[in-house]
C-alpha cells in the first residue's frame, strides 16, 4: 500500500489509525466509471483485513457491470460531523473478483478471513451466510489517503 499523500501530513493517520479506523466503520462509499465515462457512487458494507478492502457487492447492480467493464475504483470512507471531527480514507486502485460471483459457499480460502469478520461484523454471526445475490471484490490499494482533522485541533 502506498500513501501518496503531500499535503495535509499533519492530519494523516498512521498505519495503526488507519487500520483501526477502517476496522470500526460499516459502510464506504465506491465511485465507478460507466462505459460512458460517467462516474458512479453508491454506498456498500465493507471489512479490512489490514492488507486490502472486501467489497461485498450485487452481481447484478451498476456498480458490478462497471467493474467489469474497468476495475479501477476509488473507495471512501469517512466519519464526522463538524469540520475538527472529520476523519476518513480515500483508497484507490483495482478490484479484483474473488471466489464464485455470485457465492453460494464453495469452498475458497482467500475467502476465510474476509467472510468471517463480514458475518462478526455486520450479521454477529461466526459463518457468512451466503444469498447467491453477491459477490466479493478485493481492493489491495494502490494509493491511499488518509485524513483525521482531530489532530490539527489548537492546544
Amino acid at each position: 500500500m502506498t500513501v501518496t499523500q503531500r499535503r495535509g501530513r499533519r492530519a494523516m493517520m498512521t498505519r495503526d489509525e488507519l487500520d483501526a479506523f477502517l476496522a470500526g466503520r460499516r459502510t464506504c462509499r465506491v465511485a465507478t466509471a460507466g462505459r460512458d465515462g460517467r462516474p458512479h457512487v453508491g454506498p456498500l458494507w465493507f471489512v479490512w483485513d489490514g492488507r486490502a478492502l472486501w467489497l461485498y457487492s450485487l452481481v447484478r447492480s451498476r456498480r458490478w457491470a462497471d467493474l467489469r467493464h474497468d476495475p479501477r475504483v476509488a473507495v471512501v470512507v469517512d466519519d464526522g460531523e463538524e469540520y475538527e471531527e472529520l476523519r476518513g480514507a480515500e483508497l484507490s486502485g483495482t478490484v479484483t473478483v474473488v471466489g464464485e460471483a455470485p457465492r453460494r459457499g464453495a469452498a475458497c480460502p482467500e475467502l476465510v478471513v474476509p467472510e468471517r469478520l463480514f458475518a462478526e461484523k455486520y450479521f454477529g454471526l461466526a459463518a457468512m451466510p451466503h444469498d447467491s445475490r453477491h459477490g466479493w471484490l478485493r481492493l489491495t490499494p494502490e494509493a491511499v489517503v488518509s485524513w483525521d482533522f482531530r489532530k490539527l485541533r489548537r492546544r
